[in-house]
């Protein structure tokens, strides 16, 4: 039953990413691009998907554990060091050369799957990689 859930969450998030224009790499590079012909239209949708996750994290703050999932990772508060700084410009630079990040990506494997497919090849690959560096 937690797969069919994960099954129809994780449609539903790819379903709001198609509906947002996150599938269409032309549109982020365009968000990103401020000195040449910048669409602030992403905005809103950061705008929207905020307070939903925040709300979210509270409800799931004040319970003992997640109604579906048995083990769910919460971010929190933590120290900005060299490892987050680094990782953050590489992704940032990941997502402004190809227009996607992983969420958009998966969502769009079936749109275009020549040119998805070896950017997810090259990110479960790079995951790959942090682990084992990181053991």
């Amino acid at each position: 039953m937690t797969q069919v859930i994960a099954l129809i969450l994780g449609a539903l998030f790819g379903g709001g990413l198609y509906l947002a224009g996150m599938t269409n790499p032309s549109k982020i590079v365009n968000f990103l691009d401020i000195a040449g012909t910048w669409d602030p239209s992403l905005i809103f949708v950061m705008g929207g998907g905020i307070p939903v996750a925040a709300i979210g994290f509270l409800i799931l703050k004040k319970r003992d554990k997640p109604m579906v999932f048995d083990d769910i990772q919460v971010p929190s508060y933590g120290v900005i060091d060299k490892p987050l700084i680094l990782g953050s410009a590489i992704f940032g630079i990941g997502w402004g050369i190809s227009g996607l990040c992983p969420g958009p990506a998966f969502a769009s494997v079936l749109m275009e799957p020549a040119v998805i497919i070896p950017y997810l090849i090259a990110l479960v690959l790079g995951s790959l990689a942090y682990e084992r560096i990181h053991r």
